[in-house]
């Protein structure tokens, strides 16, 4: 969703259906995977093109004026009190709310990991990806070991450690913000968003993501599975 007020940032119409806008099928995702693990939920509702919450204020790309090979013309000559409303308006409700959550969980004495869901384009400046399943960390790489230790439960998949994206590339803040502050495991599993294109690809996504994901949980110590 872009709100009015950015009067579609100015994109043209294929930009604004297109990964640059939204990651197709993730929201699907997260949500078949919140419901199969009775976990709570937080999605941003905003295109992040208006604002990227999974970058901080200070990085250039929070609110690119190119993406990929798409121009953003609503994004060109921002002034800092531009800016500055979409941190507040977009930003900090986004991350208040995930903080919010987590500290009800530890109120309650909940053990929690934090998994953030991404979807990524097959094609990249003209290049194919092979990876199918990414699975990405930063210096909190407890959540991410013990998934990939099970990736041989998916032999169809190609799935890889820190790709297409890594800590390198700047697309870590959210788990740093709120798994690596907290001393919570912690991963971002990106999927490729081919592979949810359909209702039926989505559920098959889930249920494949949670051969990777439960069985992680023992590994973890204080983890417990919720799911059989």
């Amino acid at each position: 969703h872009v709100p009015a007020r950015y009067e579609g940032l100015g994109l043209a119409p294929d930009a604004a259906i297109s990964h640059a806008a939204w990651d197709p099928g993730a929201e699907d995702l997260a949500i078949e995977l919140s419901k199969t693990l009775d976990a709570p939920l937080v999605a941003g509702l905003v295109s992040r093109l208006v604002y990227d919450c999974n970058r901080p204020p200070e990085a250039p790309d929070a609110m690119p004026e190119r993406s990929e090979l798409f121009e953003i013309p609503g994004n060109r000559n921002l002034t800092a009190m531009q800016k500055n409303n979409r941190i507040e308006t977009v930003y900090h409700p986004f991350h208040a709310a995930v903080s919010g959550v987590l500290a009800q969980r530890k109120a309650r004495g909940d053990l929690t990991v934090l998994v953030t869901i991404h979807s990524f384009t097959p094609v990249y400046f003209g290049k194919p990806r092979k990876v199918e399943i990414g699975i990405l960390h930063d210096s909190d790489g407890r959540m991410a070991d013990a998934m990939m230790r099970e990736a041989a439960r998916l032999p169809h998949r190609a799935i890889a450690r820190n790709d297409p994206y890594g800590a390198k590339d700047g697309v870590t803040h959210t788990l740093k913000l709120h798994g690596v502050k907290n001393r919570l495991p912690n991963v971002m599993i990106e999927v490729r968003n081919d592979l949810l294109t359909t209702p039926r690809g989505v559920s098959g996504m889930r249920d494949e993501l949670l051969k990777l994901i439960v069985p992680a949980l023992p590994a973890l110590k204080g983890v417990r599975a919720a799911h059989d």
